[in-house]
């Protein structure tokens, strides 16, 4: 079996080399059966800390291809993807064409697979925000109609394809559980504590980054004042992109002194900065997973989330960007006793799974 896998954003690498792993794991057992697979980076997201180190200190398989696409309107990057990943996948002719996520690298390669006649299986898949105004809500919604296995992280997942018509469609639908609690699990003992932090213990983990927070005076006042007043009862520590940093000078915001800004971190940092703190508040989707599989109370300053289990549960409570939510949903999850022992995506065991189900396909 030979396996195209199509990425193009960094987080796309961590889950990709789960399922890698999985490969490689496979191979080792039954290497009458191996499995060939390739990897190919759009290049969509240029990052320049995505060096030969990145690759070695995380486990993950280097690109066999690297197209280079970057920096252009959602078309014309989505088309120059199409036309690239297409004279691939006519060279290596794959049996499979593996994408992740909603990215434009995820859409356009599903499209190039399925229009040469080639199986598609889309990991994350059945995630909706229900805001079609968000690309990446069309990205997922495309991808997954025209895969031919879909790998579901949640039961809300699940549900969200039954509620759409999947049962009436022949794409076959698995419940495997979450690519990214494997890596937190594979990970956890490479964790760094971040350079220049001031605290080790007993306080607040946040991260602010999404345009809707941070270009909107109003959001990110009202963001910052709850951060302050949250800051009186505990630290907090808010690792900001230097964007917004100027952002909030040229707005006049002034950070509490119990507000330790610092540069953004990579993902062995965040694992630490996870495993030390009491409570992460945030607008971030993936770290709002991450909270809970290191069994942290989060707080996601947004209006809506994909994670909506979490919510359910008691594990996650939505405020937008309104003050006194903010502030009283931190003083009702810092006294809250939360039960973490639910198994809400998976049990770590997801790469196997997804392996698994592409041999039985």
């Amino acid at each position: 079996m030979k396996i195209i896998t199509v990425i193009g954003a960094r987080p796309q690498f961590v889950k990709a080399a789960v399922v890698s792993r999985a490969i490689a794991e496979y191979n080792q057992k039954a290497p009458k059966e191996n499995i060939e697979e390739l990897i190919v980076h759009t290049g969509q997201h240029f990052d320049e800390n995505m060096s030969a180190v990145f690759f070695e200190q995380m486990h993950i398989p280097k690109p066999h291809y690297n197209l280079e696409i970057n920096s252009m309107s959602h078309g014309a990057m989505t088309g120059k993807m199409l036309e690239k990943i297409e004279a691939v996948l006519l060279k290596e002719e794959p049996d499979w064409v593996l994408v992740y996520g909603d990215t434009n690298s995820t859409i356009a390669g599903a499209l190039a697979a399925k229009k040469l006649h080639i199986k598609v299986a889309h990991v994350e898949a059945g995630l909706r925000s229900f805001k079609t105004r968000m690309p990446e809500e069309i990205n997922r919604i495309l991808t997954d109609r025209i895969s031919d296995i879909l790998f579901c992280p949640t039961q809300t997942a699940m549900d969200n394809l039954e509620k759409e018509g999947y049962n009436n469609i022949d794409i076959q639908k698995v419940l495997c559980g979450d690519v990214m609690y494997d890596a937190a699990l594979y990970y956890t003992d490479k964790a760094q504590k971040p350079e220049r932090l001031k605290v080790s213990q007993d306080f607040v983990l946040s991260t602010i980054h999404r345009q809707e927070n941070t270009d909107t005076e109003g959001n990110l006042e009202s963001i910052f004042n709850a951060l302050g007043e949250i800051s009186k009862d505990r630290t907090i520590v808010l690792p900001l992109h230097p964007r917004t940093v100027k952002k909030i000078a040229q707005l006049g915001i002034q950070p509490d002194e119990n507000i330790q800004i610092i540069d953004p971190v990579g993902y062995f940092e965040m694992i630490w900065l996870l495993m030390h703190c009491t409570m992460v508040i945030t607008d971030s989707g993936g770290l709002q997973k991450e909270a809970f599989f290191f069994k942290k109370p989060c707080l996601t300053v947004r209006e809506e989330t994909e994670w909506v289990e979490l919510i359910e549960n008691g594990y996650n409570v939505l405020t937008g960007a309104n003050k006194s939510a903010i502030v009283q949903a931190y003083r009702d999850l810092k006294d809250n006793d939360i039960d973490f022992n639910k198994h809400l995506y998976g049990t770590g065991s997801t790469g196997h799974e997804i392996v698994h189900e592409l041999i039985k396909f």
